[in-house]
């Protein structure tokens, strides 16, 4: 019993020095071997490897894949012409070093991205501080990116290299801040109200203009009308005069007596008309006096 049992600890004394020693790499990072605090070796394929038991040697990893890093502080930038503008980005970066990583920057990503920031901020300033925001908004932005990337890989390659390579560098939004933009704000409207008013009032000319030649037309329609509608009642009216007068001509006595009952239709139109008249003197009822009848037995009357 007591040999079962001292090979069943020792069987576990040799599995627990053995996971002690063996460690995976993952394909997606970086093995760091420490061997009393100092660096021994730097394992970059994947797969099982060996080590030496804590304390005397210990393993710690490195992300190596493509890491972003995004802008976290709002800070306004001075622009060319002293306008304060805040700006996002990104930065898409990798650890390509593990050594010179771990000995100038940090044992972590964290701290990597933490001084890459400052830097990259940095950079983005003093090229801002170049520009006017009329560029920022340009085509030109892309320069201003190159340029901002050149001077990260210059700062991160120098006298104390980082260890990382600086892949892209990209302005997500460029903007005013909140106080310049609501005053943006306020002149855009006011100039879209302006642009509005205009346009009501070329609007209104214009329907004035149209209206005015409608009238015009309009009148010019009714006064032709009018001119024809006279000129035919006029050609009507001789043609009327020339039949009564053709008609009378042959027949004065008629004519005498049709003008008469004319004149007495136009006298007694209203009931309420009143004459008072000799009838037996009167040159006005001399038709009446001679029994109304025409033609030479009349006149003979």
């Amino acid at each position: 019993m007591n040999r079962i049992g001292f090979i069943l600890s020792s069987l576990l004394v040799l599995l627990a020095l053995a996971s002690s020693t063996l460690f995976v790499v993952d394909q997606r990072q970086f093995g760091v071997v420490y061997a009393l605090g100092q660096i021994k070796e730097v394992i970059t394929e994947p797969g099982l490897n060996f080590k030496l038991p804590p304390p005397f040697q210990n393993v710690s990893y490195i992300d190596k894949r493509l890491l972003t890093l995004d802008s976290t502080d709002a800070e306004p930038m001075l622009t060319a012409e002293k306008q304060r503008v805040v700006i996002d980005w990104y930065v898409r970066w990798r650890i390509t070093e593990p050594t010179e990583y771990i000995r100038n920057v940090g044992l972590n990503e964290s701290a990597g991205a933490s001084q890459l920031n400052r830097v990259v901020r940095n950079a983005f300033q003093e090229e801002i501080n170049k520009r006017t925001v009329k560029e920022l908004l340009s085509l030109k932005r892309e320069a201003l990116m190159a340029d901002v990337k050149a001077e990260v890989l210059d700062k991160v390659r120098g006298a104390k290299p980082w260890g990382v390579d600086v892949v892209d560098v990209r302005i997500t939004r460029v903007d005013y801040v909140e106080a310049i933009t609501e005053s943006v704000y306020r002149r855009m409207e006011a100039e879209r109200k302006r642009v509005a008013n205009e346009l009501r009032s070329t609007g209104g000319a214009e329907g004035e203009k149209i209206r005015a030649d409608a009238d015009r037309q309009r009148e010019i329609t009714i006064a032709n009308a009018y001119r024809d509608a006279q000129k035919i009642k006029g050609e009507g009216d001789a043609e009327a005069a020339r039949i009564y007068a053709e008609a009378f001509g042959k027949d004065p006595q008629f004519a005498q007596f049709y003008r008469s009952l004319e004149a007495y239709k136009s006298s007694f139109a209203n009931k309420s008309d009143v004459m008072v008249l000799d009838p037996s003197s009167s040159e006005f009822f001399k038709v009446f006096r001679n029994g109304g009848g025409s033609g030479p037995g009349a006149a003979k009357k």
